[in-house]
């Protein structure tokens, strides 16, 4: 960090801009969070834009274009600490549907002309192109996990983010499980916790808004191992999982892992 007040970037690839918002809905906190840091380049609050370096960026939005692939390798070398926020920066969004498509397709369908329309055949998370020191999930982010991460890495600690499921949610809200009690299926059991399990709390599933969680040994969750409780057929159960956090749903359903960013560095392309 530096002497002064730390400079926040603020970046935005391929979303909705919901998770940027989420930060300014934290209305007083952000007061208070404006008065310790400087914040430095957000797009969506103000058009001023500092050049770096950066002491913490957070990025929302996933990988689609070349251009975005190298933006976000500027970005790495300009910032000394880098947040991805939400679940297509850490996931490649719901947008990762074209992952398992033909985007060809999808282009001449919307376009005129798509051949000047420079996309890549996939939507990545952050994490598959440069360097991440710790992923929030959600769709979108819970302003208090945001807050809790900010002031951890101001006051140079680790953040306390819960690594659980929302089914501890559930129990601590009193939930009636939706799923053992009325067959509803649920993705709870391999969600991340973060939305303070809102859905079971209102008599429907949950539908993994806040992507894979991790157990307690560090895996993916054993998502193969749910699906024969949900009780559903294959389209059913593919569509419940083509969701927000459709890519890292679908490689936990076929037993593959990608790294786990939430607060350990670890070697990815730059």
């Amino acid at each position: 960090m530096s002497e002064q007040r730390p400079t926040l970037a603020v970046w935005k690839f391929a979303s909705c801009d919901g998770c940027q918002l989420t930060l300014l809905d934290c209305e007083d906190e952000l007061l208070t969070l404006a008065g310790e840091v400087r914040i430095a380049h957000f797009l969506e609050a103000s058009d001023a834009a500092a050049p770096g370096p950066y002491d913490v960026s957070l990025v929302e939005g996933s990988i689609t274009t070349p251009d975005d692939a190298e933006r976000i390798r500027h970005i790495r070398e300009v910032s000394g600490t880098l947040i991805t926020i939400g679940a297509c920066a850490t996931a490649g969004g719901v947008q990762a549907l074209r992952n398992f498509a033909d985007v060809a397709e999808f282009a001449s369908l919307v376009y005129a002309d798509p051949r000047y329309v420079a996309t890549l055949e996939t939507s990545t998370p952050i994490s598959a192109h440069v360097r991440v020191d710790f992923e929030l999930q959600g769709c979108p982010i819970d302003r208090r996990q945001l807050l809790e991460v900010l002031s951890a890495f101001l006051m140079g600690r680790k953040p306390n983010v819960p690594r659980h499921p929302v089914c501890f949610e559930c129990k601590r809200r009193g939930n009636v499980c939706v799923m053992v009690a009325h067959g509803t299926p649920c993705l709870g059991p391999i969600t991340h916790a973060g939305c303070g399990a809102i859905c079971p709390a209102y008599g429907r599933g949950c539908y993994g808004c806040f992507g894979p969680s991790p157990n307690w040994s560090g895996a993916r969750p054993n998502t193969r191992g749910l699906l024969p409780w949900l009780d559903m057929t294959p389209d059913e159960t593919e569509r419940v999982l083509s969701t927000f956090n459709v890519a890292a749903f679908r490689e936990d359903e076929r037993g593959l892992r990608r790294p786990d960013t939430r607060g350990a560095d670890h070697d990815t392309p730059e």
